[in-house]
């Protein structure tokens, strides 16, 4: 066997060897390798798919809950509307009230004025009827037979006439 020959030899042994390495590589891609990548992709697009759908269910979520906030000012809008309504109402309620309230206590006051201008009219009566007769008392104490007379004739002559002085 010459050199070539075993050149030959050492070639096609290097390219055979080259040519097994090649398959066993093919052969541990196709049976661990690719089924490992595959399973890999197939977790990872469950994994997307997932997060999506998490991701859908939030901004669901957002939407209700800005829906919900939409609604919410509206209702708060509403009641302040009617809290201002009804504070209004109650102004004029409580308004009206003190108008008739300070009316019929106009009312009482003046009725009590007008009674105690009558008491105040009777007592000035009675008072001045009693300094009259106690004016009258003291001049009749000073009377003597010709003023009585006289006083007597002028209250007589009155009373003929009609009472007219």
């Amino acid at each position: 066997m010459s050199d070539a020959t075993y050149e030959a030899i050492a070639v096609y042994s290097q390219v055979v060897a080259s040519i097994l390495f090649i398959v066993v590589l093919v052969v541990i891609w196709n049976r661990y390798v690719a089924p490992a990548v595959l399973a890999s992709q197939v977790r990872k697009n469950d994994e997307l798919i997932v997060a999506e759908k998490r991701r859908d269910e939030a901004r669901a979520e957002v939407e209700k809950a800005q829906a919900n906030l939409a609604s919410a000012d509206g209702d708060v809008r509403a009641i302040a509307q009617r809290a201002q309504g009804d504070a209004s109402r109650l102004h004029d309620k409580v308004l009206a009230d003190a108008r008739t309230e300070g009316e019929h206590l106009m009312q009482v006051a003046e009725g009590e004025l007008e009674r105690s201008r009558a008491v105040a009219r009777e007592r000035l009566r009675a008072d001045l009827l009693e300094r009259a007769i106690e004016i009258a008392r003291s001049a009749a104490t000073r009377v003597d037979e010709n003023t009585n007379r006289r006083l007597v004739g002028d209250a007589v002559d009155i009373a003929e006439r009609g009472g007219n002085a």
